[in-house]
């Protein structure tokens, strides 16, 4: 998610989402420059981002938390870019800078493209790495692996990688993308196209998973990471501020209880902010919401909810296990997450 051309631009122009300009790789041999090393590369996010939060849970499906430390963007960007508001002092603990854009600058000062996450920069410099968003979840499940926590699922398996890509790459047009189409449309017949892609392929999802747990195969893999980011922020987002509102989630009994499986799973709901979300949305896009109100709603309890899904078989983690507990200073603040009497989420295993 960018900040191109600053916070009031939202919906003042059609949307087209550019390529990353930094496209470099993290890979085992290093051949772009950038071996993998433990230590080496903080990863930097903004829980309110569906690109970023793709990376942030599969870090923590991966386990790979001791070798990709994380940095957490303040939700509210201004035009100068991501923050690190979150911090003491207003800095990074670990880059110390004070923006993003810093770390941008270093490595090519007036980059095009704007400021996005998730970003890979380098430690011992500052300097950029990657933001192809695109990519860099996929090499943290196939490069990365000498790294992986005993037990890590493989999100991408070998076998099924042309499926998976196929269906990744309908989710991103009509759904990941299509969304930000459609709120950002600057006519009605822009609007109207865009939405009725986001329901046609929302439907035509729903039939696939209606008797099948996961979208490629028996275990959870990439294409399921990258629809629930966006579905994840569906009702509480993209069904009012982006004009999505031909049905919320909670209205399809297949991708709700799809959502709340997925939800319910060690590294999935622990990670995710949705009061970072809110306010991320509705007072960042003061061009579509100039007022920057934050709705009360949706009521958040239903995430906790039995699903139902387990009948339909499937193997979460395939032949390996969840992840552990949260480490310690990243949970999700109580102010985003459901809640519950029980204290803690029902977690599927």
């Amino acid at each position: 998610m960018s900040d191109t051309e600053g916070n009031r631009a939202y919906g003042k122009k059609s949307f087209k989402r550019s390529k990353s300009h930094f496209a470099d790789r993290v890979t085992a041999d290093g051949r772009d420059g950038w071996p993998v090393e433990a230590g080496r590369y903080r990863l930097v996010v903004s829980r309110a981002c569906p690109w970023a939060s793709r990376a942030v849970i599969s870090r923590r499906l991966l386990g790979l938390e001791d070798a990709l430390s994380m940095a957490i963007a303040d939700p509210i960007q201004d035009d100068r870019s991501w923050r690190f508001t979150l911090d003491p002092g207003g800095r990074d603990p670990v880059l110390g800078i004070r923006y993003l854009g810093e770390a941008y600058e270093a490595r090519e000062p007036g980059a095009p493209g704007g400021v996005s996450v998730p970003a890979l920069v380098d430690v011992p410099t500052s300097r950029l790495v990657t933001n192809d968003y695109q990519r860099l979840t996929l090499d943290l499940a196939t490069e990365w692996t000498a790294l992986h926590r005993k037990g890590a699922p493989d999100l991408y398996p070998a076998d099924l990688r042309d499926e998976i890509d196929e269906v990744m790459a309908q989710v991103y047009e009509d759904v990941n993308n299509g969304v930000y189409r459609a709120g950002f449309a600057t006519g009605q017949k822009e609007y109207e196209a865009a939405c009725e892609g986001v329901f046609r392929r929302l439907e035509l999802l729903s039939e696939r998973l209606a008797g099948r747990r996961y979208l490629v195969g028996d275990t959870i893999t990439e294409a399921d990471i990258r629809l629930f980011t966006t579905l994840v922020r569906f009702d509480a987002v993209y069904h009012g501020h982006f004009k999505c509102n031909r049905w919320k989630l909670t209205e399809d009994p297949v991708l709700w209880a799809y959502s709340r499986d997925l939800y319910q799973t060690p590294g999935f709901g622990d990670t995710v902010d949705f009061d970072h979300i809110k306010r991320h949305y509705y007072q960042v896009h003061t061009g579509i919401n100039p007022t920057g109100i934050v709705p009360l709603g949706p009521d958040l309890s239903g995430w906790l909810t039995s699903h139902g899904r387990e009948e339909l078989g499937g193997r979460p983690f395939g032949d390996g296990s969840p992840p552990g507990p949260v480490r310690e200073g990243e949970e999700v603040p109580a102010a985003g997450r459901p809640r519950t009497s029980a204290g803690s989420l029902r977690m599927c295993r």
